[in-house]
């Protein structure tokens, strides 16, 4: 399988006279067989970035290859219809013929490549193996559940042997359950077939469990690229911090380096001091944001050991404990604003320590704002 190659792409839109720029500068490559996700919330450029690789659109600017073939070159004026890309696609809606059966579906594109009907039948059991559906060839689309009919959908588009799959937010449209099962057999799939795979979703979760790699997209840019170790443990930005998973954020006042590698804050909640582990050289005085994940913060009770230096502990009050079946999830009061933290104990209305380890944060240089739901729950606090 080939790797592909997009590079410097750019779309707009025009819409009332306003010209609006969907995708500035996108560049990114998949290597052959990579699973590669592309993540971000709505409207951030993922499936417009999916349509110019798939031809669904024109690029204005910037080029796409997949190996040795270019498929769009704004500054060339190349560009490759749909047809003539030999790539695979899957929609959220799956876009099944609803007249026609699943072994139909499947033999649509094979007739529009020209395959005699020994072939089409033999391309189509043989897809259908993959997808474990082979005895659902001769049901029509609403005779199938959606998870059988997201199944046949991903048939359809690996028949012809495409050199490239493309999905986009294929398990949107399952229930939660069915979803979690989805991704498991997908990403078994991928694995077996060994094809080269570009996924879009809104879905942190999702990009998590299945892809080598991810690019996290906002506002039509690349925020960020990496494995999803990279992209959890070290995001390149609050915006990736905030979108994978929680995030607490605390905005404070650089307060020198007590130790090589580490950099003192002076919180703005509650003006406590904490110790980050970090490589920037940040000024004494500079703004700075702590950043630090649910799970990687501990309750300290008042009978629980101090820790030993360079830990911090910041104080507040517990205000609400929910029991999710794993662990408890814990909204604490510190200063001014309400943190997430994660334990398996319940909660209490004492006040408690927590425990920040300086090598589990991170720290952006300036002000991050505050994520909506945490400004509320402040206000509310206050």
């Amino acid at each position: 399988m080939p790797e592909v190659a997009v590079r410097h792409l750019v779309k707009k839109f025009s819409s009332d006279n306003k010209v609006t720029t969907v995708l500035n500068d996108v560049s990114f490559t998949v290597a052959d067989g990579e699973f590669f996700t592309l993540l971000g919330p709505s409207g951030c450029g993922k499936s417009t970035t999916l349509a110019c690789v798939a031809g669904l659109e024109r690029p204005d600017g910037g080029s796409v290859a997949v190996g040795d073939a270019v498929f769009a070159d704004a500054e060339a004026g190349t560009f490759i219809p749909p047809e003539g890309r030999n790539l695979g696609m899957v929609f959220q809606s799956y876009a099944l013929w609803p007249h026609m059966t699943v072994a139909g579906n499947l033999a649509l594109p094979l007739k529009l490549r020209q395959l005699g009907k020994a072939q089409q039948r033999e391309r189509i059991d043989s897809a259908l193996d993959k997808v474990g559906l082979v005895h659902l060839r001769d049901r029509y689309p609403h005779q199938l559940s959606g998870g059988q009919q997201q199944r046949v959908a991903l048939a359809r588009a690996l028949a012809y042997s495409p050199s490239v799959l493309l999905l986009d937010e294929p398990l949107s449209n399952l229930d939660a359950k069915l979803r979690e099962q989805a991704r498991a057999w997908l990403k078994r799939l991928q694995a077996e077939t060994g094809i080269t795979t570009i996924y879009v979703t809104h879905d942190q979760h999702e990009a998590l469990a299945l892809s080598d790699r991810i690019a996290v997209m906002s506002e039509g840019n690349m925020a960020q690229v990496g494995t999803p170790t990279e992209i959890y443990e070290k995001p390149a930005a609050p915006e990736v911090a905030s979108f994978i998973g929680r995030c607490n954020f605390l905005p404070g006042v650089v307060q020198g380096a007590p130790a090589k590698g580490l950099l003192a804050v002076k919180l703005d909640c509650n003006g406590e001091n904490v110790t980050v582990q970090s490589g920037l050289d940040l000024p004494h005085g500079a703004k700075a944001t702590v950043a630090v994940r649910p799970e990687k913060l501990r309750i300290l009770r008042a009978d629980d050991e101090q820790p030993r230096h360079p830990h911090s502990v910041v104080h507040g009050r517990i205000l609400r404990t929910a029991y999710i079946g794993a662990r408890f999830e814990h909204e604490i009061a510190v200063g001014d604003l309400v943190l997430h933290a994660d334990s398996d104990t319940p909660g209490t209305t004492d006040e408690v320590g927590l425990l920040l380890d300086p090598a589990t944060c991170l720290i952006y240089p300036g002000e991050t704002a505050l994520p909506d739901e945490a400004a509320e729950l402040a206000t509310i606090t206050s």
